[in-house]
């Protein structure tokens, strides 16, 4: 079979299995429509996960250093030695720093702004109760 009769035959078989299927909102809850459309936080989740970010932060900045001091200096024995090796093994060292630095700050980051969030969410909601009371207060005044 040549390449153009395989080809045809394949867009013929993938032209028969097309189908519209983004016809319709998720029925699954979660998937971002089911709902009744307000927007909803779970503290819990949100601080849970807040919570694992600050954990894997305070952990990467002492276990991602772990080896730094011994990649450094076996990086340094083995360049007095003329391995090509020692250089690598400098050149990794500094790559793994500069991504542990990365993961630390990106964790920081995540921890931060979930707490923001949480935090944010709460004084929002905190003012909407109190101008909804004084709205009815306000209805039964006049």
């Amino acid at each position: 079979m040549s390449f153009d009769e395989e080809w045809s035959t394949a867009r013929a078989t993938a032209a028969a299995n097309v189908s519209m299927r983004l016809n319709h909102v998720p029925t699954d809850p979660g998937g971002g429509g089911a709902g009744t459309g307000d927007l909803e936080i779970n503290q819990d989740h949100i601080g849970g996960i807040g919570t694992e970010a600050h954990k894997l932060h305070s952990r990467l900045l002492t276990d991602g250093k772990h080896a730094a001091a011994s990649s450094a200096e076996a990086a340094g024995a083995l360049s007095k030695e003329s391995f090509a090796s020692g250089a690598a093994l400098a050149k990794a060292n500094t790559a793994w720093e500069s991504q542990v630095k990365t993961l630390v700050a990106a964790c920081a980051n995540v921890s931060n702004g979930l707490n923001y969030s949480l935090s944010s969410h709460a004084k929002d909601e905190q003012q909407l109760q109190a101008d909804f009371t004084a709205s009815a207060i306000d209805k039964y005044l006049k």
